[in-house]
């Protein structure tokens, strides 16, 4: 056998090992294309109320620590190819400011607060950075062949639909705030009452860790772009004037006793925010054969 035979069959018995180890690779990911998913974490909030020591802005710098509240997550991930995946969760939170929380001087002075909770459901493309590998059901020393790749990384984006319902506490008692029109929503054509339903973009990274071959656990961060100003309640300017009635009272809480009328209350160049950081346990479930080894 001449030179010439000798490495074209050197190189077909390199190649065949990657072959066979790409279609078995293609199979497995098949095999767990369906993931469940549930998790536990945080929310916080993004909007005119509360904040940093300095001007409202609508970005991270503006975040107040303090006002992070829970979050509980349940979803669904299918994988589309081993790059992609589409993910369909279930999210609950609680979003929350306090102009007290504040010493910038506007906003400390209007001394207005709430609190909504958030009911979210949402679809995400998913795509990996750090794609996951699964190889041997048990982590064994000594066996050879294809192995977890235990870390796995993705970005995702997506379209949700949330309800929110701010709430704010007078006394011993919580108030909501939409139906009163605590800006003049209802009274004047301009103003008219927002609604509770809106739909959100969300944006975020999440990273797994896996465990095993079917369970995993992870981090994942977003942030909610929303096409509403009014998940606190603020946008616009005051309408009421400081009087007795109840949507007088939740109106205008400022700390001097001038009237504000037509005043600036929020910012309606901006939209309002929020975040979730959930951590979560992933269970795939096997939705085909594989003619693999089992361990």
């Amino acid at each position: 056998m001449n030179n010439k035979y000798k490495g074209l069959l050197l190189l077909l018995l390199f190649a065949f090992p990657l072959l066979s180890y790409s279609q078995v690779a293609k199979k497995r990911w098949r095999a767990y294309r369906i993931e469940y998913i549930a998790g536990l974490g945080a929310t916080n909030f993004l909007g005119e109320l509360g904040g940093a020591n300095q001007v409202g802005t609508h970005a991270f710098r503006d975040l107040e620590f303090s006002m992070t509240r829970p979050a509980a997550m349940v979803g669904f991930r299918y994988k589309l190819s081993p790059t992609f995946a589409s993910c369909t969760k279930i999210s609950y939170g609680v979003v929350a400011g306090d102009d007290k929380l504040t010493k910038e001087q506007f906003r400390n002075k209007r001394n207005l607060s709430f609190k909504s909770n958030i009911f979210e459901l949402s679809t995400n493309i998913e795509i990996s950075f750090l794609q996951e590998q699964v190889g041997h059901r048990y982590k064994l020393r000594g066996v050879r062949g294809m192995r977890n790749i235990e870390l796995s990384s993705y970005g995702f984006v997506g379209i949700g639909v949330f309800h929110f319902n701010p709430k704010a506490k007078l006394g011993d008692d919580w108030y909501q705030l939409q139906p009163l029109g605590t800006e003049g929503q209802g009274e004047v054509p301009s103003r008219e009452k927002y609604k509770r339903t809106q739909i959100c973009v969300p944006l975020g990274l999440g990273a797994k860790y896996a465990i095993d071959r079917q369970i995993s656990i992870g981090l994942e961060l977003g942030l909610r772009y929303t096409f509403t100003d009014y998940i606190d309640d603020v946008s616009k300017s005051y309408y009421y004037e400081r009087g007795g009635t109840l949507v007088e009272q939740l109106a205008d809480r400022s700390l001097d006793d001038q009237s504000h009328v037509g005043q600036q209350r929020g910012d309606p160049r901006w939209n309002d925010a929020y975040l979730f950081a959930v951590f979560n346990i992933n269970y795939k479930i096997r939705t085909g054969r594989t003619n693999y080894p089992m361990f």
